[in-house]
């Protein structure tokens, strides 16, 4: 498992001091530990970044997150979605890559509006939630159930559809037991829902200076290439 101990420990505890929970939505505000982007982002969470000829039928692949899903502190085409957009173009797969990434989520947040992204088809759905739940230390339990209800909406409304879940790990700030469950929800998650698992969404970029944005939390032009190619290992046999 990552070491965030030494490396955003104290970037986590600044950014925790100022959190706070809205009963509907996370609210967008510098106290967010994973968020800190202007509303305005929200009127551009649901983005298709690239098209594809015309003549084949595009599928879509539909990211479904945090900050982290939507590029926080970096330009729409330098987000991970945007950039898996641009290879899907490049070896001319029939796919389009949308970003629904939303700044400040939680999964409660995510619960609350995953009826509305699911009015387009989507035929694979890539799952982003839970590191601001960790972050601010909901109840596990409350985090799973979220997490699951948002998975069964898919499958409900797109039975057909390929569900991707991305991992994610904490700081132990919550306490070390906290730390570790949160950490093995997402393997469990994946395995009783038959799911794709990314083990660690910011592998080879959490806790790397050089890679992140000066909160050291969200990842920088650099890192952001890094989670591409993370990415990209689980999503490429699903094409």
């Amino acid at each position: 498992m990552f070491n965030f101990r030494h490396a955003i420990f104290p970037v986590i505890i600044s950014l925790l001091a100022g959190c706070h929970n809205n009963n509907t939505r996370p609210a967008v505000t510098a106290g967010d530990s994973l968020s800190s982007a202007p509303a305005a982002a929200a009127a551009k969470s649901i983005d298709s970044t690239h098209t594809v000829p015309a003549a084949e039928k595009t599928k879509t692949i539909l990211f479904y997150g945090n900050s982290l899903t939507a590029g926080y502190g970096l330009s729409p085409d330098q987000s991970f979605p945007a950039l898996i957009g641009h290879r899907l173009d490049s070896l001319r797969l029939p796919y389009k890559s949308i970003n629904a990434g939303l700044s400040g989520e939680t999964s409660a947040g995510g619960l609350t509006r995953i009826g509305w992204v699911l009015r387009q088809p989507v035929n694979i759905f890539v799952l982003e939630l839970g590191g601001n739940d960790g972050l601010r230390g909901i109840p596990l339990n409350s985090t799973r159930d979220n997490l699951q209800a948002i998975i069964d909406t898919v499958r409900k409304k797109y039975p057909s559809a390929k569900i991707v879940l991305a991992g994610m790990q904490i700081p132990p700030n919550m306490g070390e037991v906290y730390s570790k469950q949160f950490h093995d929800l997402f393997p469990a998650l994946a395995k009783k829902n038959n799911l794709t698992l990314i083990p660690f969404l910011l592998r080879d970029v959490g806790g790397i200076p050089a890679l992140n944005q000066g909160d050291g939390i969200h990842p920088n032009v650099a890192g952001e290439k890094i989670v591409t190619e993370t990415v990209w290992k689980y999503l490429r046999p699903l094409l």
